[in-house]
């Protein structure tokens, strides 16, 4: 049996609190501000902000760095003002390309965590008991789904009318460009998240780590710069050979 959450030391709850609040302080304002000034591309309206929730003070770095028309007005390159033009370096494309992957990933737990809190049995449509007898696993194939889902979502509406596609095509595009970027970045969040689970929360702490915890989405910030990184020499070769567009 796992001992109640009051086994957490007192300076990981405060710190989940602090990075959690820091997370939402960064989203508010980015999309504020991107009510008086939108992206170019529409989709980047959601994904900066949404990025943000996890990546908080980077997101906020990188979004008023590369994603408005500051840094192009100082240099005085030609530059459409909000992250796209030719100045941009190619790292930086890879970075925001791997982000709006992410920026699914995210909404899709999201979505999947409250829900299987408010409705458990729907893990055992997905192996909970059949396939898996660890029910975090049967969560995981409900994210994925979902993650899925919304990342070729996301893809789509940026992909289409980039290239002028039509909705068919758009579609088969999007799921070219975003399946292996976004199967890599479960690889890193996942495989952060079953360190956390299983060894630092349940053998290290003793406490079974839980949706309803603060360090719980704490952890998932972490996951989340953990998908990022084995996303993004995917999304580096997906854009270099022109399957990925560079956002």
């Amino acid at each position: 049996m796992l001992a109640a959450t009051s086994a957490i030391p007192v300076w990981l709850h405060l710190l989940s609190i602090i990075s959690l609040t820091l997370g939402f302080i960064c989203c508010a304002v980015i999309a504020i501000d991107e009510i008086r000034d939108p992206q170019h591309m529409w989709i980047m309206n959601l994904v900066w902000p949404i990025v943000a929730l996890f990546a908080s003070l980077i997101a906020l770095w990188g979004y008023y760095r590369f994603g408005k028309s500051a840094a192009a007005s100082r240099m005085g390159s030609h530059h459409d003002g909000h992250g796209h033009g030719s100045d941009t370096p190619f790292a930086v494309k890879v970075g925001k390309g791997a982000s709006h992957c992410g920026a699914g990933c995210t909404i899709g737990d999201v979505i999947a965590e409250p829900l299987v809190a408010l409705f458990p049995a729907i893990t055992v449509w997905f192996g909970y008991g059949v396939l898996f007898s660890q029910k975090i696993f049967a969560v995981w194939v409900l994210d994925f789904i979902l993650a899925f889902a919304i990342g070729i979502a996301f893809q789509y509406f940026a992909i289409k009318p980039m290239r002028g596609l039509s909705v068919r095509e758009g579609l088969k595009e999007a799921v070219k460009a975003d399946a292996l970027s976004l199967t890599s970045w479960q690889v890193g969040m996942y495989g952060f998240m079953a360190i956390a689970h299983f060894w630092l929360f349940a053998h290290v702490l003793g406490v079974e780590l839980s949706s309803g915890m603060a360090e719980f989405w704490f952890m998932m910030q972490i996951a989340m710069l953990c998908g990022f990184a084995t996303a993004y020499p995917v999304n580096w070769w997906l854009i270099r050979v022109g399957i990925k567009e560079a956002m």
